[in-house]
């Protein structure tokens, strides 16, 4: 009787021992994020583990698509969108957790050029012929009618006077690194991304910064969604400290709110 007991004893350290790493493995997050986070978050993420124990799972793509695959089910537990329009749409489908929501980060767009271009310094305001300077080049920024950027992009133009002369030139890429790397690989003469999607890409160089009153403003909000994990109140929490403002205005992002701790 007494060996049964050590048996169920052994039988019990053993399964004991061999679920506690699983239990750790649990502590995974998905942070579907906006293309442009992507070397800032990766940074952010990495200092979130090192101090939590929690691993982070990313995706990046353009906010239009993050949102469209939450709405679909896909298991998110945190959406940081690279505008309002995006994330109040998963709002609207009831996919965030709206007490979470905080306006995190600014920023701006800028004109750019492939690094060995000879195009330099463009004084960027009303009436600029942007069609003229592309010639028979191609212009890469995001889709105009989803992608965030191209959203930003189109607005400025329009204002500007630019985008009717200028609109066949534009090749449409369905998120901002992937217009930023039609620009590196010179198979765009120009592009239209955020400043900090240009200074992260040794390829490009930027030849004109938008009027800022030429195009909304650029705000990303962060959320948890309704299917969030416990621990993606940590997560946001982390977003809020003195640590990730650091580590985002590294890169370039305007960091709109007080930091928490």
């Amino acid at each position: 009787m007494h060996r049964l007991a050590g048996l169920f004893t052994a039988f019990a350290i053993l399964c004991g021992s061999a679920a506690s790493p699983a239990l750790a493995e649990d502590k995974i997050l998905t942070v579907f994020a906006a293309a442009s986070m992507k070397n800032a978050l990766d940074d952010i993420d990495a200092a979130f583990t090192a101090k939590t124990g929690i691993k982070v799972n990313a995706s990046y793509a353009a906010s239009s698509s993050l949102a469209r695959q939450i709405e679909q089910g896909a298991p998110a537990d945190i959406f940081v969108s690279a505008d309002t329009d995006w994330m109040d749409y998963a709002v609207s489908k009831k996919n965030i957790n709206v007490s979470t929501r905080v306006n995190l980060l600014g920023n701006s767009i800028v004109l750019i050029a492939p690094k060995d271009s000879e195009v330099n310094h463009v004084a960027i305001g009303q009436g600029f012929d942007l069609a003229k300077l592309a010639g028979n080049g191609k212009i890469a920024t995001g889709d105009v009618k989803a992608v965030p950027v191209g959203k930003y992009a189109r607005a400025a133009l329009e204002k500007l006077g630019a985008w009717q002369a200028a609109e066949p030139k534009f090749a449409m890429a369905e998120s901002v690194r992937a217009a930023l790397t039609l620009v590196a690989r010179g198979e765009a003469v120009l592009g239209i991304v955020y400043s900090t999607d240009a200074k992260v890409e040794p390829g490009v160089k930027i030849v004109g910064t938008f009027p800022s009153d030429s195009y909304p403003a650029i705000i990303y909000p962060v959320a948890a969604t309704t299917t969030a994990n416990a621990e993606a109140a940590a997560y946001l929490d982390f977003l809020r400290s003195s640590a990730a403002k650091a580590v985002l205005e590294k890169y370039g992002f305007i960091y709109l709110i007080r930091p928490t701790s």
